[in-house]
């Protein structure tokens, strides 16, 4: 049936006109996947807007590049969440990456993402550096040996669900253990208007945990508002906030949103309301 397919959050709708082609009920959570004609087919979780394709650059550029161009090595990459695919493409455009490991807690996420948007998920799931587990990110986190990953990336959805432990102290600090020494963590951190008390418990958060940490902003058109954050943190000094030339020269040619300079202007993009905030 054709018509408006909606997410609505705190009396606000936002919806594409399309086709709702695959609804259905995992052990996890309610997955819908639709046609829609503005931004092709699209995943939700949940009735929350995940990806789409067209969209979907928005979002795991922006999560992937300022990490992967910024930490000291990135032979080892963890990616927790991201069953679409989008965030495991991304960073295996980086030559130097050796082995991802991806950890999706709903693998029928995974099943119908590879059936239904394949152009997302691209040629990672064939990637011979590429491991899929279907399984607990969080505990994967918690028994993973210390300094074992260069990058670890969370892609999430809205904290509520199989993704609520992703927002808290013990994850985190378990996320940074893992860390190996220049090592950076990225996290999507939700819209600092329809989130805002998330938004900003999370950046206090990391900020207490890590040495360093800072939101980035940028805009999904499609999420709650369109606009939207991805919060970086590393131990040491915030090596994420450049991009080392030689990694952004071979990957912003292909990018449609993430440049070095696109990525300068999203961490100085601070709204004056967020920032009096994270300084309360």
């Amino acid at each position: 049936m054709v018509g408006w397919i909606d997410e609505e959050h705190r009396g606000v709708r936002y919806g594409l006109a399309g086709e709702l082609l695959v609804e259905e009920t995992s052990p996890f959570q309610r997955i819908s996947v639709i046609r829609s004609e503005r931004y092709g087919r699209g995943l939700l979780l949940d009735g929350c807007w995940m990806t789409a394709e067209y969209q979907e650059r928005h979002y795991h550029e922006a999560l992937v590049h300022p990490a992967l161009c910024g930490a000291k090595s990135i032979e080892r990459v963890l990616v927790i969440g991201g069953g679409d695919g989008g965030t495991a493409r991304e960073c295996l455009r980086h030559s130097g990456v050796q082995h991802l490991d991806l950890v999706e807690i709903d693998g029928r996420v995974v099943e119908l993402s590879q059936k239904h948007l394949a152009n997302i998920g691209g040629n990672a799931w064939s990637d011979p550096r590429f491991k899929l587990t279907v399984g607990d990110g969080i505990a994967w986190a918690a028994e993973a040996a210390e300094a074992s990953y260069d990058v670890v990336l969370v892609d999430g959805s809205d904290p509520a669900g199989p993704a609520e432990g992703l927002f808290n102290r013990a994850f985190f600090e378990h996320c940074r253990r893992i860390l190996r020494p220049g090592g950076v963590f990225a996290t999507q951190s939700e819209s600092p208007e329809a989130f805002r008390e998330v938004h900003v418990a999370m950046v206090r958060l990391l900020r207490e945990v890590f040495d360093h940490a800072d939101p980035l902003y940028g805009w999904v058109p499609m999420y709650p508002s369109g606009w939207w954050s991805w919060t970086f943190a590393a131990m040491g000094d915030p090596r994420y906030r450049s991009a080392d030339p030689i990694r952004a020269e071979v990957i912003a040619a292909d990018c449609e949103i993430w440049s070095p300079r696109w990525q300068r202007g999203g961490f100085e993009a601070i709204p004056a309301f967020i920032e009096r905030d994270l300084s309360r």
